[in-house]
């Protein structure tokens, strides 16, 4: 896959521009304080949907209805912030929005796509098997199968890279989750078109490992996932195109745990007062892990999400 350049990433933002403002980036002393950097917090979580994930949704929906005007409806597999993209992005244009959850999924996430105009339907245990059934409905229902990873996402996504890169410019290094890749991607498409040194490390939950262990061993490598906090980082299978991108490109890759993910969202409430959900907290538990080798640097963070349940919430609030 092709990176997008700077022209490309340009016209993807005249894209989102229409369905939302640029999101701010902070630094906030507690955080500063609790890290020992300079910590850059990009808030994605102030998005209309909560996530990053319109971003990458509404370059996909133009295009489409550019480019297949018969189209009438799209259909998506998610654990909920793409498919909250996708509804806003596809009922905005008049297309009928159909999203395949997990059993077990996020309920306020699950009414917040259904808000959004989507029509949802549950199947399977897991993203991969929710994924594999949204596939045969496209086939059998005639929906155009919108995928989780695929270059107009990297385009979308791209665009909060850029502002952030350009309104931050000499990070020295910038953590970020990856689920399936679209948003990893999408940073380091902006920090090689803008010939930044800065380092981009990926985050992946320590129950849903299949990224960090397919970056090690330089092939896609299948894994179990099933992180309770972090359902937007439970992917089983890495994408390929996604893999051989961040093989290039990405300085290492951190895997944190529950407890960990816990206590990062907490600190973003206490320093902060931002809700993230367990994905979207990822990045700065990493940071946490490797505070002690980052000490007085300027770094920066994605908080990609603040879609999480309310009981989920409370609960890593109240954990010690």
């Amino acid at each position: 896959m092709q990176l997008p350049d700077l022209a490309v990433i340009k016209k993807a933002t005249e894209i989102v521009r229409s369905v939302m403002p640029p999101t701010p980036q902070y630094t906030w002393p507690l955080l500063n304080a609790r890290t020992g950097t300079e910590l850059w917090v990009k808030h994605e979580n102030h998005s209309p949907v909560g996530a990053f994930k319109l971003r990458g949704a509404a370059v996909y929906m133009d295009w489409l209805k550019n480019n297949q005007p018969s189209a009438t409806g799209v259909i998506a597999a998610t654990r909920g912030n793409h498919g909250q993209g996708v509804a806003l992005a596809a009922t905005r244009l008049g297309l009928k929005a159909v999203i395949v959850v997990p059993h077990g999924n996020s309920r306020e996430k699950n009414r917040a796509m259904e808000a959004l105009g989507a029509e949802l339907i549950e199947h399977g245990d897991d993203f991969q098997a929710s994924l594999e059934y949204a596939m045969h409905l496209a086939e059998t229902e005639g929906l155009h199968f919108v995928p989780s990873f695929h270059p107009l996402l990297v385009h979308g996504t791209s665009t909060y890279a850029l502002e952030f890169l350009t309104a931050v410019p000499e990070l020295e290094a910038v953590y970020l989750p990856i689920g399936m890749g679209s948003s990893i991607c999408g940073m380091i498409a902006v920090r090689n078109a803008l010939g930044l040194k800065t380092k981009i490390i990926g985050v992946v939950a320590t129950k849903a490992p299949a990224f960090a262990r397919s970056f090690r061993e330089k092939k896609v490598v299948p894994a179990s996932a099933n992180s309770p906090l972090a359902d937007g980082l439970s992917c089983r299978v890495p994408d390929a195109e996604a893999l051989e991108i961040a093989l290039a490109n990405v300085d290492h890759i951190v895997e944190v745990g529950e407890e960990e993910i816990a206590a990062a969202m907490r600190a973003y409430y206490q320093d902060t007062h931002n809700i993230a959900e367990g994905a979207g907290a990822a990045g700065l538990a990493a940071i946490l892990q490797e505070k002690n080798s980052l000490s007085g640097q300027r770094i920066g963070v994605v908080l990609t999400g603040g879609n999480v349940d309310q009981e989920r919430f409370i609960e890593a609030l109240s954990a010690t």
